[in-house]
């Protein structure tokens, strides 16, 4: 096997792909690297039909127990459902591992060091070195936007997570087609990813997107919740959860978790659902195809809150089943399933 490790670094190298494959094809050959969008943009191929590639994403919670040896609650995880809810044991130590995963985030130098001396501490300090290490990777980026302005842009992800974001609150110097490139470097860098407003009217959803209107994520959970200046006492140790509800953390962890249930062959994305009425303001969170059918996902940091919006979602779409992520244990209630927030893979099974 042969290994090439920030291929992007030398185009010539990912041009010369194809012909390991077509002359040495007894080699197997890997290639990685960071801002592979941007080399590949720059040469005219890189082997159709001859190279597969994996999209690849910091590692999601059932990987997560998997590393930390939780390998029978990943198990009872997948046994359960809405009709068959788990043991509240199980449940409770869940939420406790769950609020540890979305303060750690999914990068894997940062799991492997709390796998292995469970410092807290620790991680947190990784994790502050490694929004370093990207901020200062933005220089790569200089040629086509000025660095100032993407971490100007980038900060307002963060700022603006949970809405629907506007240029006009992203920077006061730069005009919408400036910050407009700067977003499409980040989101094509996989550092941010978009929730694209979709009339959610039939299958594809894409068919019915419309891109002036995008929430936007933050790849990592961990990396978010430090940018934001989360309290990480308040975070751990709030029994009802509230904490999570801080900057949208319960949303920004779904749609993450949505992306990673996919094929790793696939480039997928993510949809949520908006109306703006004189007299009914509703947004449903994320709305996915299950089996061929449309499924809007409703995301409530706690146990509590209505469900306004998801109801009228169903009526208005003519649909029979909605889905309420919570940290409630699995159960339903009329047309909705309830699924805890440990639990996203089990929505795509079902």
């Amino acid at each position: 096997m042969l290994f090439f490790d920030e291929i992007q670094s030398c185009p010539k190298a990912i041009a010369s792909l194809r012909f390991f494959y077509e002359k040495t094809p007894e080699l197997h050959i890997i290639a990685a690297g960071s801002l592979l969008e941007f080399a590949l943009s720059e040469i005219p191929t890189f082997g159709v039909g001859r190279i597969r590639s994996f999209f690849m994403y910091p590692l999601s919670f059932s990987e997560f127990l998997n590393g930390a040896g939780e390998h029978q609650l990943l198990e009872k995880i997948r046994e359960a459902k809405p009709e068959k809810p788990l043991n509240e044991i199980f449940h409770v130590k869940l939420i406790e591992l769950i609020q540890k995963f979305i303060c750690l985030g999914g990068m894997p130098e940062v799991l492997a060091t709390y796998f292995e001396s469970r410092d807290f501490n620790q991680c947190q300090q990784m994790l502050d070195d490694l929004i370093i290490s990207l901020q200062a990777d933005f220089a790569k980026y200089r040629k086509r936007v000025a660095v100032s302005r993407l971490n100007e842009v980038f900060q307002s992800v963060v700022s603006q997570s949970g809405q629907k974001f506007v240029y006009a609150k992203a920077s006061t110097q730069a005009n919408h087609r400036q910050i407009k490139d700067a977003l499409q470097l980040l989101i094509t860098a996989s550092i941010v990813i978009p929730v694209t407003h979709s009339s959610a009217n039939g299958l594809p959803l894409g068919a019915g997107a419309n891109p002036q209107k995008q929430k936007l994520l933050v790849y990592d959970t961990g990396i978010f919740q430090r940018i934001l200046g989360l309290d990480l006492a308040d975070f751990l140790l709030s029994e009802k959860f509230d904490a999570i509800n801080k900057g949208n953390v319960a949303e920004q962890f779904v749609g993450l978790e949505l992306i990673k249930s996919e094929s790793c062959y696939q480039n997928p994305s993510l949809y949520y659902w908006h109306r703006e009425a004189k007299n009914s303001n509703a947004e449903v969170d994320y709305v996915i195809s299950v089996s061929q059918e449309i499924v809007p996902i409703e995301v409530k940091a706690g146990t509590k809150g209505s469900m306004q919006s998801l109801f009228l979602f169903l009526q208005e779409k003519k649909l029979k089943k909605g889905i309420r992520i919570s940290n409630e244990n699995f159960s339903t209630f009329n047309s909705i399933e309830v699924y805890p927030l440990y639990a996203l893979e089990n929505v795509r099974r079902q």
